[in-house]
């Protein structure tokens, strides 16, 4: 049994519940650690998350936590662009995915360092 696969996705998993970005996560650990490829492990951190969505959004309109007249139309885009993405992501490859995907990481952690000093 791998404890650290199971300890990640823990940990992914809270985090995703808790819309702080648990896919980042999930696909850093599967990626760079455990050597699989990008596609894959999109996939496998697509497939990770549905169970997660679908209770966290349960929990969140059980709590009253979500506006639901915008549920549809973000569903109707989400499911597009998810679609879209698929796609494109079938057309690039892996090279370019993990290039894109690292670039987003880094302008993302960047973001986030700078904007986490103006808030103290």
């Amino acid at each position: 049994m791998n404890w650290i696969a199971i300890l990640v996705s823990i940990g992914a998993g809270i985090a995703a519940s808790m819309g702080l970005g648990g896919g980042f996560v999930l696909l850093v650990y599967l990626s760079a650690v455990a050597g699989m490829a990008q596609m894959e492990a999109q996939w496998t951190n697509l497939l990770f998350f549905l169970p997660i969505a679908g209770i966290s959004l349960w929990i969140h309109c059980k709590n009253g936590l979500v506006e639901r007249k915008i549920i549809l139309p973000m569903a109707v885009g989400g499911t597009i662009g998810a679609i879209g993405g698929v796609f494109l992501a079938g057309m690039l490859g892996d090279v370019i995915l993990v290039r894109i995907f690292a670039a987003f990481l880094l302008v993302v952690g960047i973001r986030e360092f700078f904007s986490a000093n103006k808030q103290e």
